[in-house]
């Protein structure tokens, strides 16, 4: 006997704990609130997978005269399909997100709403058409990536997973930007360039690292592992592992005093006894 979608839907989202818990949170929702109930199923009810549901969720944000969304979210799927690992790292962004941000109640949240989360998934999509030669395509991405959730991330830039871009507004990734796993970035974020510089220009950002709200790193510059950039911060130069710096021009104040500060998001500067 032939399943039913619904059937074949519950047993795809039963492989994936991450996508079901979205669906039941995404179910519940979607009774509670029937205004929202045929938004919710064709965002997410009606689609086998995380990637399916997501390319059509980013298609519909970034769609354009020129690149209606049946053709955009044919190209996310295709890119999803052809490099799994940007399905893998969605969900670990997702996590980090839900962990991290105490307005994210639910899984469901950070990917049906924030654009923070939908800016990154943009440019994940993106950074493969550059790998893969496409960059009229790419950076034409990046311009409606820009337009629409109003942050500029470089195709070229190469981003870990686990990362929560927190609000997002007026985040700006150059091109040889470097961020690692599980770094925390606020908005107003700029990882630029110096403007006297060519070829590798960007900031080097370590694993763990978190960014307060309007910190500027400029420069190839690296900031080590597991630091904290205090909110408003300038940073010009290299940043030691687990330190602390604030400033303008950004100084060293002390050690992190975490294990890793983008998962304690505590920004209070000097602290002393660890946050861990």
């Amino acid at each position: 006997m032939a399943k039913t979608q619904a059937a074949r839907l519950a047993e795809a989202a039963a492989l994936d704990p991450l996508w079901q818990t979205i669906r039941d949170e995404v179910a519940a929702s979607a009774a509670a609130e029937p205004v929202l109930a045929s938004f919710l199923h064709a965002s997410v009810l009606n689609h086998k997978t995380l990637e399916d549901a997501l390319g059509f969720i980013l298609a519909g944000k970034l769609e354009s005269p020129v690149l209606p969304a049946m053709l955009l979210r044919e190209l996310i799927i295709d890119a999803m399909a052809a490099d799994p690992q940007l399905g893998q790292r969605a969900r670990a962004d997702i996590r980090a997100v839900r962990e991290r941000d105490p307005a994210a109640h639910r899984l469901s949240e950070p990917f049906m709403y924030f654009k923070g989360f939908h800016a990154l998934q943009s440019h994940r999509v993106a950074n493969w058409l550059w790998r893969e030669g496409r960059h009229s395509l790419a950076l034409f991405l990046q311009g409606r990536t820009s337009e629409v959730f109003a942050v500029d991330i470089h195709p070229a830039a190469r981003i870990g997973q686990g990362i929560m871009i927190d609000h997002a507004t007026s985040v700006v990734i150059g091109e040889t930007a470097v961020v690692e796993d599980n770094v925390s970035i606020l908005h107003e974020v700029t990882l630029g360039g110096t403007g006297k510089e060519s070829g590798d220009r960007h900031p080097k950002v370590r694993r763990g690292v978190l960014i307060g709200a309007g910190a500027k790193i400029l420069g190839n510059v690296e900031v080590g592992e597991c630091s904290r950039v205090g909110a408003g911060s300038v940073v010009l130069a290299n940043v030691p592992p687990r330190t602390t710096v604030a400033g303008v021009p950004a100084e060293v104040i002390g050690p992190s005093d975490c294990m890793e500060p983008a998962r304690e998001m505590d920004h209070r500067l000097g602290r002393r006894g660890g946050c861990c």
